[in-house]
């Protein structure tokens, strides 16, 4: 409900600029065409137009019967005789060419001489030519005072919608976290226990992960568990194209915590500030001032002042060490994936509000999205909440997860795309060379489905049931991922003696699997346990001249013995390749129970 508020008052703010610059732009219209429509008569005045000098000779000649004239004015209308229309004339002096009329009254001419006061009609062009330019400063200051939002900034959740409404229990899959975080709720709740003790209260907590794995929502909880203000504010809120902007919202941020505290600020995306400061040229100056400001400002705080900042980010290595040192960021969290009874208790608080068959198994489907985030899994529920209404189903079924997680990993399913059967032979069987060969390697996990119908960008695919959480891989299992991912590749090459783009992304990952292995977890038998990666050029000459060249070999050798690995299998089990690739060539698809057929 905060969220749906905050969205809210931001819709309103994006509308109160829409109106803004629309109505500066009407304004800007509208003067343009006035001047326009007042330039153009001036064009036909104009062309109608005594001068001076022959209003003169006129005037001496006797042949001006009528004068008008307006107070203030040095354009008047001049009517000759025998001339039916009027003529318009700009004089220099008024008060000379008044006395010239008069003498030429007195000379017994007759002239008939109209005054008129000044209209406020005849004053607007003039007006708005010398307006025009403080009303477009004008608007563009509005433009760029709203833009940057100079004013108040940082969500607050106060007493009628600050202090949010989430509690531990929204939180799952996150239990020893949740602990070490319910001493921050004792802080806010009872600081003086702790300082009577002499503890001092924790200023800062990171919390870093992989993205969607709960670290607002847990900061969220923290508030709510507290029940004290909660001020929410992303890190790119901080950063301006204006010089010292950053840094004054940063101010701002803080002197609204110590009129709120006892409370929480919370920075999403921290890394956005908080990055290592570099040379102060260009932009990296206002980040780094931006920085320094919440270095002072966490600094700053008084052992009176209740206020802990959380921050959240997925990259806690971009971070300064400043902001990491004791008495800032106290405490660093690290935010995981949750493992098995994590994504359970996730699954069934996201269920809650879904109308679930009663066949379906969540345990069963907590086991197979093994490293799924808590964002990922309550995705696949919704997916699976909207699949089921288009198939018009009551309950939302077990097949309907399943599509929704095939939906979510591996993309969209395209049955209406026209494949040539040239490409649909050799998909066939560069998927059944994946599954085959990972039916053979120890290490790999069981093929849960195996297709040649095209999903997202991929022409097929061939899916593994993941029912374990891993922390660590194997130098063998790795070995063995290489040779499942080019087994594709080598079955296009032993059938059709030719090789396709399609196994572009298996050598992508095959690559990268196999740098990782030599360069990142020293799994080189050749090279020894160092780490080579993100290493400068002149901490790689430390282990030599031709270290280039030597991780190149190392990683091209573990490829290379994989991919002839998976041809040798391929070759051995040439009857199984066959069967299950005409088998996809007549059904599209082939499930875990009828792949394990073949092999019995």
């Amino acid at each position: 409900m905060n969220s749906n508020k905050d969205k809210s008052k931001d819709k309103k703010e994006e509308e109160k600029l829409w109106l803004i610059l629309i109505l500066s732009v009407v304004l800007i219209v509208l003067i343009a065409g006035l001047l326009i429509f007042y330039m153009n008569n001036k064009e036909k005045e104009e062309e109608n137009t005594l001068s001076y000098t022959d209003l003169i000779k006129e005037l001496s000649y006797g042949n001006i019967e009528k004068i008008e004239m307006t107070v203030g004015s040095t354009t008047l209308k001049v009517k000759q005789k025998d001339v039916e229309e009027e003529k318009s004339a700009i004089i220099p002096n008024t008060e000379s060419f008044m006395e010239l009329v008069q003498q030429k009254v007195a000379e017994g001419n007759e002239i008939e001489l109209i005054q008129k006061p000044k209209s406020l009609l005849s004053q607007i062009p003039s007006f708005i030519i010398s307006f025009l330019p403080t009303a477009i400063m004008l608007a563009l200051f509005i433009m760029i005072f709203k833009m940057q939002g100079l004013g108040e900034k940082g969500k607050v959740y106060d007493d009628t919608e600050r202090k949010t409404k989430v509690k531990f229990d929204d939180v799952a899959g996150l239990d020893e976290e949740k602990e070490e975080l319910v001493e921050i709720v004792e802080f806010l709740k009872k600081p003086e226990k702790f300082v009577k003790m002499g503890a001092k209260i924790p200023k800062g907590v990171l919390l870093y992960g992989k993205p969607g794995t709960g670290k607002t929502l847990i900061a969220k909880a923290i508030a709510g568990e507290a029940d004290v203000p909660f001020i929410s504010m992303s890190g790119s809120e901080f950063i301006e194209m204006f010089a010292g902007l950053g840094a004054s919202r940063v101010r701002k941020l803080f002197e609204k915590a110590r009129k709120l505290a006892p409370c929480i600020v919370f920075i999403d995306e921290i890394d956005a500030i908080g990055s290592r400061r570099t040379s102060n040229s260009g932009a990296e100056t206002e980040n780094n001032q931006t920085l320094n400001q919440l270095l002072v400002e966490m600094d700053g705080f008084s052992s009176e002042e209740t206020i802990i900042v959380l921050a959240a980010t997925n990259r806690p290595e971009m971070l300064d060490k400043a902001l990491l040192r004791p008495g800032r960021f106290d405490r660093q969290i690290t935010i995981p994936t949750p493992d098995l009874n994590g994504r359970l208790d996730i699954l069934k608080i996201h269920s809650k509000d879904k109308r679930i068959a009663e066949d379906v198994n969540l345990e069963s489907i907590a086991e197979d999205t093994a490293g799924f985030t808590g964002a990922e899994l309550a995705n696949i529920l919704n997916e699976a909440a909207i699949i089921a209404t288009k198939r018009k189903h009551e309950d939302i079924e077990r097949d309907d997860i399943e599509e929704a997680v095939k939906k979510v990993t591996v993309g969209l399913e395209k049955r209406a795309r026209v494949i040539s059967e040239k490409d649909k032979k050799l998909t066939a069987y560069h998927e059944a060379g994946h599954a085959v060969v990972s039916k053979y390697l120890p290490t790999q996990t069981d093929v849960k489905e195996v297709s040649i119908i095209p999903r997202g960008v991929a022409g097929g695919y061939t899916m593994y049931k993941s029912d374990e959480d891993k922390y660590y891989i194997s130098k063998t299992e790795m070995k063995e991922k290489l040779v499942a991912l080019l087994g594709g590749r080598a079955a296009e090459k032993l059938v059709l003696d030719d090789i396709s783009t399609g196994a572009s992304n298996d050598i992508e990952v095959a690559t990268q699997v196999a740098r990782d292995m030599v360069t990142k977890y020293g799994m080189s038998d050749k090279l020894g346990p160092i780490d080579f990666q993100g290493k400068e050029p002149y901490e790689m000459q430390l282990f030599g001249e031709n270290i280039g060249d030597k991780i190149g070999q190392e990683v091209k050798e573990l490829i290379d013995n994989a991919y002839e690995e998976a041809q040798e299998l391929l070759k051995e089990h040439r009857d199984k390749l066959d069967k299950i690739a005409e088998t996809l060539l007549q059904k599209e698809k082939i499930n875990e129970e009828d792949f394990k057929k073949f092999f019995e």
